[in-house]
Order: C-alpha cells, then sequence, then structure tokens
C-alpha cells in the first residue's frame, strides 16, 4: 500500500499529474493485481479493477488468436487519457496499461485500477477511463479465427 495522497476533506486534491501512477502501452503480461497495488492508499475506501481478457469467440466466430499493433504514441495517449480522468475526478488514483503483439486466448490486454475514498466515485472513474482509453488510444487488434480468417478491427471508437 502506499501513501496517502487522496485529500482529507476539507483541503484541495493533489495534481491529477501525481495521481496517475501508471499509464503506459507495453508488449509484456499485465497485472491487474500491480495496478491495484498501485493506487491503493490509506485513504482509499475502494479500489475498482477492470482486467480486459482475450475472449474465445466475438459475434458468433470462434477466436484462437489476438495480435494487437499500437502506434508509437500509444504510450502519450493511454497517458493524457489517464490524466483527463484523473482531473474529472479529483479524489482519484489511476492506474492503466494496454498491451500491444501476440496474445492468447486468456492473456490480459487491458488492466486498470482506480482507488477513492468512496466506491461510487471509483467506479465511476474506472468505467470512463476503460471507455477513453478503447475510443482514444491509438491500437489495433487482429483478430484470428477458428475458420482460419483474419480481421483487423481498430479499438478506437
Amino acid at each position: 500500500m502506499t501513501d496517502d495522497v487522496a485529500s482529507p476533506a476539507g483541503r484541495a486534491a493533489s495534481p491529477a499529474a501525481d495521481r496517475v501512477l501508471l499509464a503506459r502501452v507495453v508488449d509484456e503480461a499485465l497485472s491487474v493485481t500491480e495496478c491495484s497495488a498501485l493506487v491503493a492508499s490509506r485513504a482509499s475506501g475502494a479500489v475498482v479493477t477492470f482486467e480486459g481478457v482475450v475472449r474465445d469467440h466475438d459475434e458468433g466466430r470462434g477466436v484462437t488468436a489476438l495480435h494487437y499493433e499500437a502506434h508509437p504514441n500509444a504510450t502519450d495517449v493511454i497517458r493524457e487519457v489517464a490524466l483527463s480522468i484523473a482531473a474529472a475526478h479529483p479524489e482519484v488514483r489511476v492506474a492503466a496499461e494496454h498491451r500491444y503483439g501476440d496474445l492468447e486466448i486468456g492473456d490480459v490486454a487491458l488492466a486498470c485500477a482506480v482507488s477513492s475514498a468512496h466506491r461510487a466515485e471509483a467506479f465511476a472513474a474506472c468505467a470512463a477511463l476503460v471507455d477513453e482509453v478503447k475510443a482514444r488510444v491509438p491500437i489495433w487488434k487482429r483478430q484470428e479465427f477458428a475458420d482460419g480468417s483474419d480481421e483487423w478491427t481498430a479499438s478506437l471508437g
């Protein structure tokens, strides 16, 4: 658990940049547990996590594997997204990472954690974080299907 960052009642929250503990796009295994540990603090009454996992189907088709390609500025964009969430929710701490490269069924593609003194704020901020990452971070996905075909899709909304 980390030191307190969330402000007690009556004091200003720390700047958004101080409350974004992790924001990156990497080609290694992700851990929602690590994200959760980063955002936890003595002031946290809630830690909400999201783990986007590669599933074995999409729209009725069997999926066998995924490949993610990330634009060179993807880490900058995911950081901008995390900063915007922290700014919009001044009592939260944020960690988010997205994976690129070859992934198999069951691998984690997106790991996020948000902490806050209260659960409603943590849930709202985490939901917004996931939606904004999917809408704004320049990552493209190639799905390989059981029938031997494949398909590219942008994660951009």
